[in-house]
């Protein structure tokens, strides 16, 4: 097997999005990485998409664009517009699909999605229909450009500069990355496009020169590595992840306001210089041994949560003596993270692909029974620091069932249950307790600590998950803290197949609305701030006008339909709570359809 080295996500990206099944073995269990469709039966028919792309202000065809098609029982299908910007999709099952097109220099859009942010609409078909009128309009994309400068005002080359939006995200408002980057040339000129009209901040970040490696797959968090020990020398000046006009502090960066096909030129700043400092410390195990081969990182904590795509972010391995060295820290707040499960092999014989995470003996060389982990928070200013202590103690282990309610268990292996920290923050946070479901339906994870909610991954069509129950206390939605070493038994995850389904018709005045969104939210307001809550959802109508909201908990909510909201700002509980005066009221019982009617409001 060989180590995997990236000198960027894309690259990580690019692995994972192979099409065939990828396998990974997480402590000597194979994870089945299933293509898209998580394991259910695929369908086809006889139905069909047509439609063409065209540009909004020429209303000229928009030729060699890449159109993709997905559906819950389809695996996603891609075309390219010919010369009149036509697409199709053929052989169709009925069901409903989503369609997106994107081209350089316009913005992205899915069909029936008309304003920035929006979501788009289903196309519902019928077995054996044809819609022929799928037209999709594209605005050209905006654009933010300028130039990186170092103290000196010289040119800056090979920063990653990224786009980023204040959106509300797993319980918290954090800025977050758009996906649009770009990096400087010699002459330190950026030029990010493609952007949706809306409010954007920049953030810049130098690329280290260090080789990538990649670490904490499940999550696909790349960091630069150090040797075991820590390198003992390293660069003692640098530069913080900066954002314009020029400060290392989110709170304080300046917003840019962009209007269609609007380019904000001479967005010019320099990055902050910082003094580069070393952290030593050491790590012991519960029983106060040294402990090995463990990865010691620094992940960056900030008032706001607004980490740079490629934040900054130091690691090292501990030596015989425990002792590690982070090298090239930037003055800031972070949180030290003591971890046995860091890095990934891999090898690939062009049908599949395979991952092994590579562990130490951890903590006091016990192997997988004594896998420990730590964390402290670390603030650090201009001056090295030592004799930082982290302590591990060892994670708790969970061992449960699957109940299934309504219905004979399905015949499908690929369920599992995942574990995930309730303060995790997007998809670079590690998700380090997960397992199968045994055929028995039992499973086992290990390792856990702090407070986790329990999800499933790859339910089978037609179920979902109705609750998670310890020893008969409900923990679906605010989880349970993990104490080190604790054995729990007991877990119940209960999946139903008594699906609800919400549907009806929205009214403008006295006629049918063909445009808005339905926002449900639970009218108990303690669960707008549960991170990913199941008891928010939304609807956009399909091509007659009728919305569906499907597999919300049984329980009483509030529904409104907008003429317009951002999609994500749905999940603020500010939002909601003004929202709820003029909403309607409605319960749903477990198994239930219920239809309602609503107006058209204005948000």
């Amino acid at each position: 097997m060989r180590m995997i080295r990236l000198a960027s996500a894309c690259a990580l990206a690019a692995v994972l999005s192979t099409p065939a099944a990828a396998q990974m073995v997480i402590g000597g269990e194979p994870m089945q990485m299933l293509p898209p469709g998580g394991g259910r039966q695929m369908k086809t028919g006889t139905g069909r998409i047509k439609g063409r792309l065209l540009a909004a202000d020429t209303g000229n065809p928009v030729r060699r664009a890449q159109v993709r098609l997905s559906g819950p029982d389809v695996l996603p299908k891609s075309v390219t517009t010919d010369n009149e910007g036509r697409f199709e999709f053929k052989d169709l099952p009925a069901g409903a699909f989503t369609i997106n097109a994107s081209k350089s220099g316009f913005v992205a859009v899915n069909y029936g999605q008309k304003r920035p942010f929006e979501p788009g609409k289903p196309i519902e078909l019928v077995e054996g229909q044809s819609v022929d009128n799928a037209d999709i309009t594209m605005p050209k994309g905006s654009v933010i450009s300028g130039r990186i400068l170092d103290e000196f005002g010289e040119p800056v080359a090979d920063t990653v500069v990224n786009a980023m939006r204040s959106t509300w995200s797993n319980g918290k408002r954090r800025m977050q990355s758009t996906g649009r980057t770009a990096t400087t040339n010699d002459l330190g000129q950026y030029r990010i496009y493609g952007l949706p009209p809306g409010d954007y901040y920049v953030s810049a970040t130098l690329r280290g020169t260090q080789e990538m490696v990649v670490t904490e797959m499940a999550a696909m968090a790349v960091r630069t590595a150090s040797p075991i020990g820590g390198a003992p020398d390293g660069p003692t000046s640098g530069y913080a992840p900066t954002y314009f006009p020029g400060t290392p502090n989110g709170n304080e960066a300046q917003k840019l306001v962009l209007a269609v096909g609007q380019e904000a030129q001479n967005t010019d700043f320099g990055l902050f210089p910082v003094r580069l400092v070393r952290v030593r410390g050491s790590v012991v195990t519960s029983e106060g041994r040294p402990a090995e081969g463990v990865m010691v990182s620094a992940a960056p904590r900030t008032a706001n949560d607004s980490n740079p795509l490629f934040g900054a972010s130091s690691t090292a391995r501990t030596d015989a003596n425990g002792n590690f060295t982070l090298t090239g820290v930037a003055p800031g707040d972070y949180t030290l993270n003591a971890r046995t499960s860091q890095i990934f092999t891999s090898s690939a014989d062009g049908n599949s692909m395979s991952f092994t995470m590579v562990r130490s003996a951890g903590p006091g060389g016990g192997g997988e029974s004594s896998q420990e982990s730590g964390a402290i928070p670390l603030t650090v200013g201009g001056e090295d620091m030592s004799n930082v202590i982290i302590a591990t103690t060892k994670g708790a282990s969970v061992t449960g069932r699957v109940v299934y309610e309504g219905g004979s268990r399905p015949t499908t292996n690929s369920i599992r249950i995942s574990a995930a920290g309730t303060d995790d923050t997007g998809p670079m946070t590690l998700v380090s307790g997960a397992s199968s479901v045994t055929p028995e339906g039992t499973f086992e994870i290990k390792g856990l600590s702090g407070q986790r909610v329990f999800r499933v991954n790859n339910i089978p069509a037609g179920w979902v998950l109705k609750a998670v129950k310890v020893n008969g206390t409900d923990i679906t939605d605010h989880g349970m803290e993990f104490k080190s070493a604790e054995a729990v038994t007991g877990v119940e995850v209960i999946l139903t197949s008594k699906l609800t389904e919400v549907k009806g018709a929205v009214k403008a005045g006295n006629d049918p609305a063909m445009d808005y969104t339905v926002v449900i939210f639970s009218d108990e307001p303690e669960k707008w701030r549960v991170p990913t809550s199941r008891h928010i959802a939304t609807g956009r109508p399909n091509q007659q006008g009728q919305f569906q909201v499907k597999n919300l908990p049984a329980g009483s909510y509030y529904a409104i339909a907008l003429e317009y909201i951002p999609q994500g700002e749905w999940n603020d509980p500010e939002v909601l709570e003004r929202l709820k005066s003029k909403a309607t009221t409605f319960s749903v019982g477990e198994g239930e359809v219920k239809t309602i009617d609503l107006k058209l409001d204005v948000m």
